[in-house]
């Protein structure tokens, strides 16, 4: 039994405040209790704020090497733990420990902070322009609301650019993903972060987030999550105008142009999909097939489905997980009898869980086929293992259809040639597309257009998030 009962503010762990509620935490392998973590409150919030503000002036001005020493500690500290926080991910969240945890999950919090600190290395802090220089200084005390999907991917996301710029924060990690956090703050701790410089408590993200988001000393938010938490934070932040980057939600696009090996793309497309069991913001959810080779699509899509391997996340050949908790499991279970009821064409999967697992919040890996763009199916986010796919007469009937969606984080393309597929993309209202099967580019900025967020994070541009910009006049020599 795990235990988070503590929080960690200003440089140590202590206990919450008075009125503090203990919730247990399922393994949603199993359905079993695996631990507890105690929900803070306002008060516990304020405590947080409190410390990251008066731990700004000093961190802030922190010369650039002393910075990039840190980060250099936190990368060291994580790769020895790295392990750790990956058995923490499978059993808190249950993404597959060999196929997922490991080399996908725990990997990319590594990755942040190694990245972070190579941009920062290079990162024009200042620079001058005539006898003007212009700085870039940190924003102050960001509040940071992250998820259970990906834990350390989101925390670290955050964290790391913060730290490399000279921010200090309040991190309110997900309740349902609370041993992986722990271990974070431990690693920041060992790693010699200052006190006050990095705080972190659980916490309802419905009680706790309006207070960080509306707090008088929080110059920042950043939350990863729904577009109604989104809307949330938005609101609540307005009346002190402060700065807010949103990681939203997303039913990503995956267009397979007629000149796409279809084996390869369809193949991609819904293995890509099934990862981390479709709770995966970015996740290609909406496939789109020349209708002339749709009965082929659907072939393959089936049997790549069926090969898939649902079940202990522990075990050396799972594939595909358990959904996170019981409330996203019954949501994935009502939309896919949505699909049903609406007239998709039902491929493999369905409702209920697959044939030998008795318990833990397993869902069937499920593809619909036929479907139109008013289905529910086409139009909400699932966050579950659920694909559709949708047979198209010509590439502008699938653009079109891309479009013609609230979201616009990700998108994918299929096609014969690079300069095809590339040519999609430019007409895609997306925040990024992957070309031809290919990955993601850590270095890189990553968000969406419209209600997928607003805000760009990773890399060099991740940065821009946790900077203000001011201009000094006459502040170089006359030429």
């Amino acid at each position: 039994m795990k235990t988070c009962q503590s929080f960690y503010i200003g440089g140590a762990w202590t206990e919450p405040a008075a009125g503090a509620t203990v919730m247990e935490v399922l393994n949603p392998a199993t359905e079993q209790v695996s631990g507890t973590v105690a929900l803070g409150g306002p008060e516990d919030a304020q405590r947080a704020v409190a410390a990251a503000h008066a731990a700004f002036d000093g961190f802030s001005r922190t010369p650039l090497n002393e910075r990039l020493e840190l980060l250099a500690a936190v990368c060291a500290l994580f790769e020895k733990r790295m392990d750790e926080v990956a058995d923490a991910i499978t059993e808190e969240m249950g993404a597959p420990l060999a196929a997922l945890s490991k080399p996908a999950q725990a990997f990319m919090g590594l990755a942040h902070f190694k990245t972070a600190l190579e941009a920062a290395r290079e990162y024009p802090f200042e620079r001058t322009r005539g006898t003007t220089r212009i700085l870039r200084e940190p924003v102050g005390v960001c509040a940071m609301i992250t998820p259970w999907n990906w834990p350390i991917n989101q925390i670290a996301c955050k964290v790391a650019p913060a730290l490399a710029t000279g921010c200090t924060m309040v991190l309110k990690p997900s309740e349902f993903a609370p041993y992986s956090a722990w271990i974070f703050a431990e690693i920041l701790h060992e790693a010699g972060v200052p006190a006050g410089v990095f705080n972190m408590f659980y916490g309802d993200g419905a009680v706790v987030g309006p207070v960080l988001a509306s707090h008088p000393l929080v110059d920042m938010v950043s939350l990863t999550g729904s577009t109604r938490a989104g809307a949330s934070v938005s609101h609540n932040a307005a009346d002190s105008i402060k700065r807010v980057s949103l990681e939203l939600g997303g039913k990503s696009a995956n267009i397979i142009c007629e000149s796409a090996d279809l084996t390869r793309a369809v193949t991609h497309g819904v293995r890509s999909m099934m990862s981390n069991t479709g709770q995966s913001c970015n996740a290609p959810s909406r496939m789109y097939v020349p209708a002339s080779r749709l009965d082929e699509a659907e072939k393959i899509a089936a049997q790549v489905c069926a090969r898939l391997v649902v079940g202990d996340p522990r075990g050396d050949r799972t594939g595909v997980g358990p959904i996170a908790n019981q409330r996203q499991y019954e949501r994935v279970q009502r939309l896919i009898q949505a699909g049903i009821e609406e007239g998709a064409s039902l491929l493999c999967g369905g409702p209920g869980r697959p044939e030998g697992l008795e318990r833990g919040f397993f869902a069937k890996p499920t593809v619909f086929s036929r479907a139109t763009d008013g289905m529910t199916i086409m139009r909400e986010e699932i966050f579950g293992p659920v694909l559709t796919i949708r047979p198209y007469e010509d590439i502008e009937e699938a653009i079109r259809s891309a479009n013609d969606s609230l979201y616009g984080l990700s998108g994918y393309v299929y096609a014969g040639t690079v300069d095809e597929a590339r040519a999609v993309a430019k007409r895609l209202r997306t925040g990024m597309v992957h070309l031809n099967g290919a990955s993601i580019d850590l270095a890189a900025p990553f968000g969406g257009y419209k209600q997928s967020g607003i805000g760009r994070e990773w890399g060099e541009v991740g940065f821009e998030e946790f900077l203000e910009t001011k201009s000094v006049y006459g502040s170089e020599p006359v030429a």
